[in-house]
């Protein structure tokens, strides 16, 4: 029988290319790991839709594309670290091991670098599903 709480999490995927988000549901799948719940992701393709489902709440994990396009998922993951209260955990999808300082400086919790590892990503994302359900602030 599974200790897991029975409410689903909610992870927010930014990228502006359909295959990529599929990638990333792919590579989490429904339960990253035994000890958490199913996990239901919210896609979202634009910044300005980023930004307004963080403002909503109800998230607990964000991965962003870093290499999303207009807006990349660096600079989304910097304005929402510092615009939304009580902001989700992040996790950043970088292409280039470089941007590695730019993912410091936007805040992000985990950094994952590309080509995708599934492993990886689904106990990063894991990890910060963990982090948050032990650190919730109060509503407002």
């Amino acid at each position: 029988m599974s200790t897991a709480p029975e409410s689903p999490m909610k992870v927010l995927v930014y990228s502006d290319d359909a295959n990529t988000r599929a990638q990333i549901r792919l590579a989490i799948g429904r339960r990253p790991a035994a000890d958490l719940p199913r996990v239901e992701f919210v896609e979202c393709a634009t910044q300005p839709a980023v930004v307004e489902r963080l403002d909503e709440g109800g998230i607990d994990a964000v991965v962003v594309d870093g290499e999303a396009q207009p807006a990349g998922g660096l600079g989304v993951c910097r304005q929402a670290k510092d615009e939304v209260y009580d902001c989700p955990p992040v996790l950043a999808i970088i292409a280039r091991r470089d941007d590695g300082w730019l993912a410091t400086w936007s805040g992000a919790d985990k950094v994952v670098g590309l080509p995708l590892d599934p492993m990886a990503l689904a106990t990063g994302v894991a990890e910060l599903l963990r982090w948050r359900a032990g650190d919730r602030l109060p509503a407002l």
